[in-house]
C-alpha cells in the first residue's frame, strides 16, 4: 500500500513540475523540448496511472485522457485515441478468461454492445467534429460528473430482482452464477431491460466522444439497474469494453487521430503500472486508493473544464 500511495503522490509531483514547465514557457518554447523527454514523461506518467488505476478499481483511460490532455501539449484528438485503445488493450487481456471463468455473461453483453457499439461510433464523428474547447468543456464536466458517481453509487452484491420482465426473458439475460469464495451457486435474471439499454446508448455516445473506458458507467447500470451479480457485471463490464471500444477506436484511426509516439510509451507505460498494481490489490487499502483516485479526477476534470473556457 506504501508503493501504491507513493506512486499517487509522484504523479501529484509530476503533474506540478509539468504545470511549473508550461506555465514558465510560452507554445512554441515547449515545442522546442526534445521529444524524446516527452515520451519519457509521458511513460512516467501512465506508469503511474496503470498501479492506481488498478489498486482504485477504475478503468486506465478514465485517468489517461483528462490528465494527459490537460498536461501534455498533445492534441486532444490523439489524447482520446490513444485512451481508447489503452481501455481496449486492458479489456482483450482479460475478456477470454473472464469467459472461461464464467464471471462474464455473453447473453447479458451483447444486446448492450450492440446498442452501445452503433452509439460509439456516433459519438466518435460527434467528437471529431465538435470544436476542441467545446470537447474540452464537455469533457470537464464529464470526469466531474464520474466524481459524483463514485462518490454516490452504492453497490450490491447480489440484487433481488423477484422476477425477469419480458424483454430480458426474449433476450435470455439469465444465468447461475458460481461464488467460489460463498460456495454456492445463484440463479440471477435482470429486469428493468429497456431502461437499461436506453442507459447504454448514452454510454456509447460518450465513450466514443471523449475516448474514455465505461467501465464506471457499465457496471452500475449492470448491477443497480438490470439487476445481474456484482461480479457478473464486473466481469461482463470488461466484455462490452472490448467491443464498444474497438468500435470507435475505428473512427479514430480512420480520421488519422492516432500517432505512435504518443500510444506506445502510453501503452507501456500502463500496461507495466497495471502488471505492478496487481500485485498491490491484494495488500493496499481499497477505500485510501479510491480517495486518491476521486481526487486525481477532481482535479484534471476541473483543469480541464478551465481549459475548455479559455481560464
Amino acid at each position: 500500500m506504501r508503493l501504491a500511495a507513493s506512486a499517487a503522490l509522484a504523479l501529484l509531483a509530476i503533474v506540478l513540475e509539468v504545470d511549473a514547465a508550461i506555465a514558465e514557457t510560452s507554445l512554441p518554447t515547449v515545442s522546442a523540448l526534445p521529444w524524446w523527454a516527452w515520451v519519457l514523461l509521458l511513460f512516467a506518467v501512465t506508469f503511474v496511472l496503470g498501479i492506481v488505476a488498478i489498486v482504485g478499481g477504475v478503468g486506465g483511460g478514465v485517468l489517461f485522457v483528462p490528465i494527459v490532455s490537460s498536461l501534455f501539449p498533445f492534441h486532444l484528438d490523439f489524447v482520446r485515441g490513444t485512451g481508447l485503445l489503452i481501455a481496449l488493450a486492458g479489456a482483450l487481456a482479460a475478456g477470454p478468461n473472464l469467459l472461461r471463468g464464467g464471471v462474464a455473461n455473453l447473453q447479458l453483453a451483447l444486446p448492450a454492445a450492440l446498442i452501445a457499439s452503433a452509439s460509439a461510433i456516433v459519438g466518435a464523428n460527434i467528437g471529431l467534429i465538435l470544436p476542441d474547447d467545446i470537447v474540452h468543456i464537455a469533457l470537464g464536466t464529464m470526469i466531474l460528473g464520474i466524481v459524483g458517481v463514485m462518490l454516490a453509487a452504492s453497490k450490491s452484491s447480489f440484487p433481488e430482482v423477484p422476477q425477469s420482465d419480458a424483454l430480458g426473458q426474449a433476450l435470455r439475460m439469465h444465468g447461475i452464477y458460481h461464488d467460489p469464495l460463498g460456495g454456492g451457486d445463484f440463479k440471477w435474471q435482470v429486469h428493468h431491460t429497456w431502461q437499461g439499454m436506453l442507459l447504454f446508448v448514452g454510454v456509447g455516445i460518450m465513450a466514443g466522444m471523449f475516448g474514455i473506458g465505461a467501465g464506471w458507467a457499465n457496471v452500475p447500470i449492470l448491477n443497480l439497474v438490470l439487476g445481474a451479480p456484482l461480479k457478473v457485471s464486473i466481469g461482463t463490464s470488461s466484455l462490452l469494453l472490448s467491443i464498444v471500444d474497438s468500435a470507435a477506436a475505428w473512427i479514430y484511426l480512420h480520421h488519422g487521430a492516432m500517432l505512435a509516439i504518443i500510444a506506445v510509451p502510453s501503452m507501456l507505460g500502463m500496461i507495466l503500472g497495471s502488471t505492478i498494481g496487481v500485485g498491490f490489490l491484494t495488500r493496499a487499502n481499497a477505500s485510501i486508493l479510491r480517495k486518491i483516485v476521486i481526487v486525481l479526477l477532481l482535479l484534471a476534470g476541473c483543469r480541464t473544464l478551465l481549459k475548455g473556457l479559455g481560464i
